[in-house]
């Protein structure tokens, strides 16, 4: 597969072999390794490249020079040469001097698990935005490894004026790769003040936020253009969308809220993904409800939803109310059923809308419990307040009487303090 995006950690013109390796650390399953290696083969097809081996070790800790050690190391690279790989995947992220060490013991390139997904992100960027977050990503990686490199470019320079050896070419190249980063986050930075007033905007209009969350291929954007018909790219393969969309949606009750759809997540979701994409994932964090999409056909979906929890901590997201919708219902009914009621969750899918009014009225419901919805009694005499009422709030019900009008609305807290003395008795 060819090369999609200049900051690609794999540069391929062909489908690489690639053999995996897991290693079983104290306090982790077998099961939970092998778990991992069948999600890091699936992110390894997704990136272009094929896998024709996996190993496992246990081990006490990882060893310090190359995680598994050197007899264990020389038996992968023996490995390797039988099976012709081009490259082999640890599941763990490795130090820049483990990844240093095993290149040269297995006389191929080593990469780990965050290598893989932050090449999978650079092939998917599509916006300049999307370009520069993954960009900065890939930066921050690849600088604390230019070391590696330095025997092989380095140069020495001296001339009239100076005292002393010049700069490495090593030295040059994390000046360069320094000043680019710092290029990126001013960038990004503009973007961030950007979508900030956006959001303050959306705020005046009282329209309430609701984040789409969820594992990659869980089906968000299935279920976003379920309910909204936005026409987002549908595909059946790991991070096929990056790019935050939003959308108005109409709830049973009148209610209109805003529906945002987000990146999907993963198991041991690189860091330096995180916080480049900060200004996106932001939009999570100050969302008003968190509609956690769970993928009920998965083989761990309780796993995956603690991958996606631990990630919503990560960003300040984990006191938002969520709802967890159980998406895929018709591939497996019985699984989906069962967590739904464990969960006390929304059972559904997004393929074939079964399940799409339940949720609706669910998101209706949670929107109601914030109490932002409140019913007011104002009487004709008071036109002043009805029209402060209309700027100040959304109107999802209007009821006319003989002296006054009943209406139903959406109401921030401020609105709510303001227009108290005409709140109707319950």
């Amino acid at each position: 597969m060819s090369e999609q995006f200049p900051g690609s950690l794999i540069e391929r013109t062909f489908r690489e072999r690639i053999v995996l390796v897991g290693v079983a650390l104290p306090g982790i399953d077998l099961d939970d390794v092998e778990a991992g290696l069948d999600e890091l083969a699936l992110l390894v097809d997704t990136a272009g490249a094929d896998v024709v081996a996996r190993i496992v070790q246990r081990r006490d800790r990882p060893d310090p020079a190359t995680f598994i050690g050197r007899g264990k190391a020389d038996e992968l690279a023996e490995l390797s040469r039988t099976l012709d790989a081009d490259t082999v995947v640890f599941d763990e992220e490795l130090t820049p001097a483990q990844q240093r060490n095993l290149q040269a013991i297995l006389g191929r390139t080593a990469i780990d698990r965050t290598a893989v997904i932050l090449d999978i992100f650079a092939q998917n960027a599509r916006t300049p935005e999307g370009k520069a977050q993954v960009e900065l990503a890939l930066l921050r990686y690849r600088l604390p490894r230019l070391r590696g490199k330095g025997h092989a470019l380095s140069q020495q320079a001296g001339g009239i004026g100076t005292r002393g050896p010049g700069e490495t070419q090593l030295e040059v190249d994390r000046r360069r790769l320094v000043r680019r980063m710092q290029r990126l986050e001013t960038e990004l930075g503009q973007v961030d003040k950007t979508r900030g007033t956006q959001r303050r905007a959306r705020s005046r209009s009282r329209n309430r936020e609701l984040a789409l969350v969820g594992y990659t291929n869980a089906g968000k954007s299935t279920l976003l253009n379920r309910l909204t018909g936005a026409g987002v790219l549908i595909e059946n393969r790991l991070f096929s969308t990056l790019d935050p969309r939003t959308r108005q949606l109409s709830l049973p009750g009148g209610e209109t809220v805003l529906l945002t759809d987000t990146v999907g997540f993963v198991r041991k979701l690189p860091h330096q993904l995180v916080e480049a994409f900060h200004s996106t994932l932001q939009s999570i964090a100050l969302a008003d409800l968190v509609v956690h999409v769970v993928d009920g056909a998965a083989k761990d979906p309780e796993g995956q939803m603690v991958a996606v929890r631990s990630v919503l901590a990560e960003i300040g997201a984990a006191d938002i109310p969520e709802l967890v919708v159980v998406n895929k219902a018709d591939r497996a009914p019985e699984a989906a059923r069962l967590l739904a009621k464990n969960e006390n969750a929304v059972s559904i899918s997004a393929l074939t809308g079964e399940g799409i009014d339940q949720f609706l009225r669910a998101v209706a419901d949670r929107v109601r419990l914030s109490d932002r919805v409140v019913r007011l009694v104002i009487p004709y005499a008071r036109g002043d307040v009805l029209a402060a009422v209309h700027r100040e709030g959304e109107v999802v019900d209007q009821e006319a009487g003989e002296d006054s009008a009943t209406l139903t609305v959406v109401l921030d807290d401020a609105g709510r303090a303001r227009f108290s003395e005409f709140v109707a008795a319950s």
